[in-house]
């Protein structure tokens, strides 16, 4: 078991956690969630050793080994294959004291415990982590040098899953993923024998890989029973309990404070205006659940056109004189929502250039309507933010001669409004820089929206603040993305991006998981001319569906809240000196009515349950 005891760590006149308690059993796998900023990864730090905390301790079994994945990507002239090797140590030792030894006994000693820890077949599973991981045969034996930092820190993670840890800690391990690979890791965390706590927004990852979620917020850890899925409703009852009690005791507050307020000075009551206001002052407040009003995303509203926005006919792209991509037919119109599929190193991102214009056509044509406006977004444009300006100062420079006013407004749909657009970026977390870039690359409301894997740095909350702004963009949207769970509620159209060309798909999302984990074969094709969804009614089926998901989602927050009021009451009625202090000062009569009143309740939220699942089942896509 590894027990987290009230911990507290405070960077400069900051509090990251503040008496942060909690117990994770052995063989546990944990979910590590909250908000961006909110101490996750220091928190993991402390796990490791490499911070000292500034109060509490970490409890657990000595020799206990640790897996935590290097912030900086491996380099040198060292093959990708034989990094992963080198992460078993004690392998590497004995395979080299063995090459050196002479010894017949100790040399007999040497090949007992290699064969104890399986080291002959290290091989193979190094590269079977390096092929799920992305990595052919080739790219196996290439140098790291040759490698960008997305693809080196690949390495890193295959490393440390090779090495296979007691507790394995993962920090956003997905990110530098694509969806095939993050499907493949999703697959190897699933069997891994040990304690694992990941750090992860993927909530797909999070519902199919861990039995707990430890969430992290005002420095307070809590631990959840079951996935993100369990965790959110659960999340939702507490709100809701929450919220209720703290209306409550508002309203005995003002009731207090106007009877002190009244009551002071006269005589006759003074002394029972006094015994209020100790009472008032013991009163300790209940925190309503914290909710960030700046999270934003409200992309501007294009002015319709007609279709088609591109059309490709027999397109190449590529770059130099090597084409990456040949024979593209696509046409995109103004209601299009398209998701590319395909693993990182086939085309996606060279698809999207051409799309954007950043690439021009090597062969063949591609026609963009005359008007067209394009917002492409990608992490390069995070990254190259000036860490010293301020959103405004950004934006002001994108908007030449828009009035402030403009400016301002347009810094306001991304949740950048009043002292936060004053903000120096470098200050800003990842995922309001993310928000800046998306809201410089939409200043002019764009038709299509090319967005290269824009949720690497947001937090669930913000994926999911995406989507629903994504869904409410009055354009066309192509979307890069591993997370499968924005996927499949924004795109409506799939393109596989796949052996040197890029053709519709016609399966579902959930087709294309079962072939790339090998529970199907055949692969979509290119739909013949003329078939066409219709796309509007897909997405309004779509966002229907949605709709009644929250509210289901909502009835089942509401009748869980409802019960936990009724079984308050019946043990008011049947015990009233255990009962809770509010409910203890109420008479017999008064707890029947109100237990009548949750017993109507209930029933309406039932009903409203039951009308939600059936619009769910009839507006499913």
């Amino acid at each position: 078991m590894i027990t987290i005891n009230s911990i507290t760590v405070r960077l400069g006149s900051r509090t990251i956690l503040d008496g942060a308690t909690a117990a994770i059993p052995a063989g546990g796998r944990v979910g590590l969630i909250g908000r961006n900023g909110a101490g996750k990864s220091t928190l993991m730090k402390v796990l490791v050793g490499q911070l000292d905390p500034d109060g509490g301790s970490i409890e657990m079994p000595r020799r206990t080994r640790l897996g935590y994945i290097a912030q900086e990507a491996p380099k040198g002239t060292i093959s990708p294959f034989d990094a992963v090797l080198a992460a078993d140590v004690e392998r590497t030792a004995l395979l080299d004291e063995a090459e050196h030894c002479v010894d017949p006994d100790r040399l007999g000693d040497l090949h007992e415990r290699l064969l104890a820890i399986d080291a002959y077949a290290a091989p193979s599973r190094a590269a079977i982590i390096l092929t799920g991981l992305g990595f052919d045969e080739e790219m196996q034996a290439r140098p790291l040098d040759s490698f960008s930092g997305g693809w080196s820190m690949r390495v890193a993670l295959a490393s440390l899953l090779f090495s296979a840890p007691d507790v394995l800690l993962l920090d956003e391990p997905s990110n530098h993923l694509d969806l095939e690979s993050t499907l493949w890791l999703e697959n190897f965390l699933k069997a891994y024998p040990g304690t694992l706590i990941v750090i992860s927004h993927e909530r797909d990852l999070l519902n199919n890989v861990v039995d707990s979620i430890l969430h992290l917020q005002g420095g307070k850890l809590t631990l959840y029973a079951g996935g993100y899925d369990a965790f959110e409703t659960q999340r939702a009852e507490r709100a809701a309990q929450l919220s209720a009690a703290k209306a409550s005791q508002d309203a005995q507050r003002a009731r207090l404070q106007d009877y002190v307020a009244r009551n002071s000075a006269r005589a006759s009551t003074a002394k029972q205006a006094q015994s209020r206001a100790k009472m008032l002052a013991k009163m300790q407040p209940i925190a309503a659940l914290m909710e960030d009003p700046s999270l934003s995303f409200d992309f501007p509203s294009p002015n319709e056109m007609r279709p088609p926005l591109i059309t490709l006919d027999q397109a190449a792209v590529g770059y130099g004189d090597m084409p990456i991509l040949r024979r593209l037919n696509l046409r995109i119109d103004p209601d299009d929502r398209i998701a590319l599929l395909g693993r990182n190193g086939n085309g996606k991102t060279t698809l999207a250039r051409l799309l954007a214009g950043q690439l021009g056509a090597m062969e063949g044509g591609i026609q963009l309507s005359g008007k067209i406006r394009i917002g492409y977004f990608t992490q390069y444009q995070v990254e190259e933010l000036h860490s010293e300006d301020t959103p405004l100062e950004h934006m002001t420079r994108a908007m030449k001669g828009g009035t402030p006013a403009a400016v301002r407004a347009q810094l306001g749909r991304f949740g950048f409004s009043g002292n936060r657009a004053m903000s120096k970026v470098g200050s800003l977390s990842g995922g309001e820089r993310a928000r800046l870039a998306l809201a410089l690359i939409t200043r002019e409301a764009p038709h299509l929206l090319i967005l290269d894997e824009p949720t690497n740095h947001l937090d669930v909350d913000a994926r999911e603040a995406l989507v629903q702004a994504l869904n409410d963009f009055a354009g066309a949207v192509i979307l890069i993305s591993h997370d499968r769970h924005m996927v499949e509620l924004t795109a409506d159209r799939l393109v596989l991006v796949d052996n040197g060309t890029a053709a519709d798909y016609t399966g579902s999302i959930e087709d294309y998981i079962d072939f790339v984990l090998g529970r199907n074969q055949p692969k979509g094709e290119a739909r013949p001319k003329g078939e066409k969804k219709d796309r509007k009614a897909t997405a309004r089926a779509r966002e229907e569906a949605r709709l009644a998901a929250k509210a289901v989602s909502e009835a089942e927050a509401a009748i869980a809240r409802l019960q936990a009021q009724a079984t308050s009451i019946d043990r008011a009625m049947f015990d009233p000196e255990g009962a809770e202090p509010a409910l203890r000062a109420l008479t017999m009569g008064e707890l029947a009515r109100r237990r009548a009143e949750l017993t109507l309740a209930q029933e309406n939220a039932e009903k409203q349950w039951i009308a939600a699942s059936e619009r769910l089942e009839q507006h499913a896509v």
